[in-house]
């Protein structure tokens, strides 16, 4: 029992600091009226009237009539997908009033294994930022279909259950629980088994039968609805449903369709970002400006901040954040105004300590002296030339049918359209009028040299090539372009420099961006690589590409859990059926 916390919340000993002349936005019973907190080292001790709580010593901290909410919980969210080391995210999401997330951190997984994970764990340790690890269902995300750094296995993933900060295990894929994958199905077992364990789903397309296969599996959270009715569905049966706005998913305004003006329970439901580009982070904001979209499009202010707070901490049956209350950790938010145009985070605390004041960083974390595992990790089998990503045409044949795979402009789902295109000295040629451009991914951890070819559409892009060592969920080199010889040059050049993300035209380097953490990440600021990376994708739009954020998406086109069809190292896949298959339909001519 913690004698000098019950003795401020008693009125015996003055608090360490006490908010007080806010008005306190109660997520438990969804009011809002006028008081304070006080606090001692990293608790709340009390709650309401809270001026017999000060006495000397006691730092007096005015909210000048504005709102005191819970500090916010982002509860599924790959930092990784940000480009930037850990501790330059949790400086740019603490900004924002963000003082908890559930992250698997699957990505470094995928790169550099369960060690890889525990030395960014470890370095987050020297932030405010809350970190709750949701521990890989799965790496690689499939296992059959792509080559990664680091794998996992149930042994693995049972041993990581059992650290202190584990909530649970992330991204059990609905058609891999359908097909009763042995080593999912294992590690659902053990989550089923443990006090406090969730099982998040990434439950695509999941409606009917296959929906309740996958709950019934044990699957209680699921960020992958694309609709209002994919939310309604998964809370009906009894899946916490996180509604999404992702810098490649924008569907937020349109999942709230199922809750704006309607007499539904929101206490299954909470708002996520998923994957936040650099750019968005530092132009527009974390959970804050998620509320404001909400906000706008009609949801009561007491309810949004509930889906960011407290129903984020009950859907993994955390008790001791999400609330303001005597005994919880002292996770706060002062924020100016209830409406779009007016809500913003002026002040935070975490874990008791200021971290923003008046809008203004009180912290700065140094970047860490990373552990060797997660540094040098690009490496080639094979040397690559323009002839690696030629794709050999039939005997004798002149033209050729093709199946295209097209994103979508607004989610990184692809479609398949079927294109004539003309074959030269027996091999297949891209069209740029067609906007049929080479695709391929090239393995970067020297294992097998394999080299998967396809062809893409819905960029639109008219001349170069773009690469990258973010391609989710392997991260093998991703390369996109016009012509053989700047794919070639892009992937020798990233993988010279460790990883990162590059653009190459006429054989000349136009902008490139370095990742040296596991060929993911930059100990860059927020502003600094959000700079970077907007001059990447100012120089991709002049040549003609139409998709805002081109690596982003392009790093989507690589997860073989996305529908319908995927480049990995071993080659063309058809998602849904999970095979590899020939882009190459037949002969035209």
């Amino acid at each position: 029992m913690d004698n000098k916390l019950l003795a401020v919340a008693g009125g015996q000993q003055p608090a360490d600091i006490v908010i007080k002349n806010g008005k306190i936005v109660n997520v438990l019973t969804a009011e809002i009226y006028d008081g304070g907190v006080a606090i001692v080292d990293q608790t709340i001790a009390a709650v309401g009237d809270v001026d017999y709580c000060i006495g000397e010593g006691t730092q007096v901290v005015d909210a000048q009539g504005m709102f005191i909410t819970p500090g916010f919980i982002d509860g599924h969210i790959h930092p990784e997908s940000s480009d930037l080391a850990i501790r330059s995210f949790a400086e740019g999401v603490l900004k924002h009033g963000t003082t908890s997330i559930m992250t698997d951190l699957h990505e470094v997984g995928v790169v550099s294994g369960i060690e890889g994970i525990e030395a960014v764990l470890k370095e987050n340790e020297a932030t405010d930022l809350n970190l709750y690890f949701v521990v890989p269902s799965h790496v690689p995300f499939s296992p059959a279909l792509e080559t990664s750094g680091g794998s996992f296995n149930p042994e693995i993933i049972r041993k990581a259950l059992q650290r202190e900060d584990a909530v649970g295990i992330s991204e059990c894929v609905g058609p891999y629980i359908l097909a009763g994958f042995p080593d999912l199905m294992e590690s659902l077992d053990d989550v089923a088994g443990m006090k406090g364990m969730t099982a998040q789903g990434h439950l695509v397309e999941m409606k009917g039968a296959d929906l309740n296969k996958c709950v019934a599996a044990g699957v209680s959270t699921c960020h992958e609805a694309l609709s209002a009715d994919d939310i309604m569905d998964r809370a009906r049966v009894g899946v916490h449903a996180m509604l999404r706005e992702s810098s490649a998913a924008r569907t937020l305004v349109q999942q709230l369709e199922c809750i704006v003006g309607k007499d539904i329970d929101t206490s299954m439901m909470s708002i996520v970002t998923d994957d936040l580009h650099t750019c968005d982070l530092a132009e527009t904001g974390h959970l804050d400006h998620h509320l404001k979209l909400a906000l706008g499009a009609g949801l009561p202010f007491v309810k949004a901040i509930q889906m960011v707070t407290v129903n984020a901490a009950r859907a993994f049956e955390l008790t001791d954040i999400g609330a303001l209350a005597p005994g919880k950790r002292a996770d706060i938010n002062i924020v100016a105004g209830d409406t779009a145009d007016t809500f913003g985070v002026v002040s935070t605390w975490s874990r008791g300590k200021q971290v923003l004041d008046n809008g203004e960083m009180l912290v700065h974390y140094e970047p860490a002296e990373h552990d060797p595992c997660l540094l040098n990790t690009t490496r080639l089998l094979n040397p690559i030339t323009p002839d690696s990503f030629k794709i050999a045409a039939p005997e004798g044949a002149s033209k050729v049918k093709v199946l295209c795979m097209d994103t979508l402009p607004w989610i990184p789902i692809t479609q398949p359209r079927e294109v004539k295109l003309d074959c030269v000295d027996g091999y297949v040629q891209c069209d740029v009028e067609q906007d049929v451009l080479y695709i391929a991914q090239v393995e970067r951890y020297g294992k097998n040299g394999n080299i998967g070819k396809a062809f893409m559409g819905g960029f639109h892009m008219t001349s170069g090539a773009i690469a990258s060592t973010v391609g989710h969920d392997n991260h093998n080199v991703i390369v996109m372009g016009t012509n053989f010889e700047d794919m070639a040059q892009a992937v020798n050049r990233l993988i010279e420099i460790g990883g990162g993300q590059i653009l190459v035209d006429g054989g000349e380097i136009i902008k490139e961006v370095a990742y040296p953490i596991c060929g993911l990440l930059s100990d860059l600021s927020v502003e600094d690589l959000a700079a970077e990376k907007a001059q990447l994708n100012a120089a991709c739009a002049e040549r003609g590409c139409i998709i805002s954020i081109p690596m982003m998406f392009l790093s989507f086109i690589c997860l073989a859990a996305l529908p319908g069809f995927a480049i990995t190292d071993h080659g063309f896949i058809d998602v849904m059926s999970l095979k590899v298959i020939d882009p190459v339909l037949g002969v035209v001519e």
